[in-house]
């Protein structure tokens, strides 16, 4: 039996009242395309590892005329899948997380697209794909391409999510930019998280997270009243957000000062709650709003020197 990425495996029950099964072959394990086979189960959409018993056979996909090599070169059912459900909205073209962390990897190690999707075992088109947009690829396909990289799933998916960022290698040829207002704004964005300097009760400095809105020129963020970022009413405070990209070794921040105070005006307070794009990730009551109208906003970014 010999199959290539794409191919259907079906298996035909041989005990009565019992369903036919059928898959996508989503993953090789040989390159001559004889069993196991890494199958996703139509029925289920689960991909499992399959020895094929006598009750099994390969529907081929037309992959070329008689005495044609075997070359999986066509993207698995996975891979497909994956990329119609990430189809970026018009305009877009950013790479997602494991794209970046994949292509960073390939470069590191002087490899091209081509050895690289021939060791995992995929197309090279859907490795590009994969690099140059967001998209969700299936288990198998992550274990091939962390295994053609000499690393781990994990390492590609982000396995240090939980160790504070900015640990990979610093840039070889580092370029640092200043960055003017309008892009400042632009990376603050509608909504996120950032941080708020303020003073502690017993006057020692202290910088909270918090969930914050961009309305207009106003930076708001919703709080209880006895809580350590309320602290910042009455006072002018530093409003801070970043992002450090570990797999590219490049990030910016975004630094915000000014006056913060109590919105009060009902309609002002009643908007607010109807724009926020999220409740307070630390949950419990917290419907204060304090606004920060910056006097100051400026930023920095740091990519490579071709950039």
């Amino acid at each position: 039996m010999r199959a290539h990425l794409g191919d259907q495996l079906v298996i035909e029950s041989t005990k009565s009242g019992a369903a036919r099964r059928d898959g996508e072959i989503v993953g090789l394990h040989h390159t001559d395309g004889t069993p196991p086979y890494d199958v996703r189960w139509s029925d289920t959409d689960e991909v499992t590892l399959v020895f094929p018993g006598p009750d099994a056979h390969i529907h081929q996909l037309e992959h070329g005329g008689p005495g044609t090599p075997h070359v999986p070169v066509a993207p698995d059912a996975a891979e497909a899948e994956a990329t119609s459900r990430a189809v970026p909205p018009a305009g877009a073209a950013n790479p997602g997380d494991i794209g970046r962390r994949v292509a960073a990897e390939r470069r590191r190690q002087g490899r091209g697209r081509e050895e690289t999707a021939r060791r995992a075992r995929m197309s090279p088109g859907y490795l590009a794909y994969l690099e140059e947009h967001p998209a969700d690829p299936s288990v198998a396909a992550l274990i091939r391409l962390a295994d053609a990289l000499g690393t781990t799933a994990a390492a590609l998916r982000g396995g240090g999510i939980d160790l504070p960022p900015g640990q990979g290698h610093a840039l070889l040829h580092p370029r640092l930019r200043d960055l003017g207002p309008d892009e400042c704004r632009a990376l603050l964005s509608t909504h996120g998280v950032g941080r708020v300097a303020v003073p502690s009760p017993d006057g020692r400095p202290a910088v909270v997270p918090v969930n914050y809105e961009v309305v207009g020129e106003t930076i708001a963020f919703r709080t209880a009243p006895d809580s350590l970022p309320a602290a910042a009413v009455g006072t002018e405070v530093a409003f801070e957000v970043d992002h450090v990209d570990d797999a590219l070794s490049r990030g910016w921040s975004v630094l915000a000062v000014g006056p913060a105070s109590v919105v009060t005006e009902p309609d002002a307070v009643r908007g607010l709650a109807e724009r926020a794009h999220t409740t307070p990730w630390p949950g419990g009551e917290r419907e204060m709003w304090v606004s920060i109208r910056p006097t100051s906003l400026t930023g920095r970014r740091i990519t490579t020197a071709d950039q």
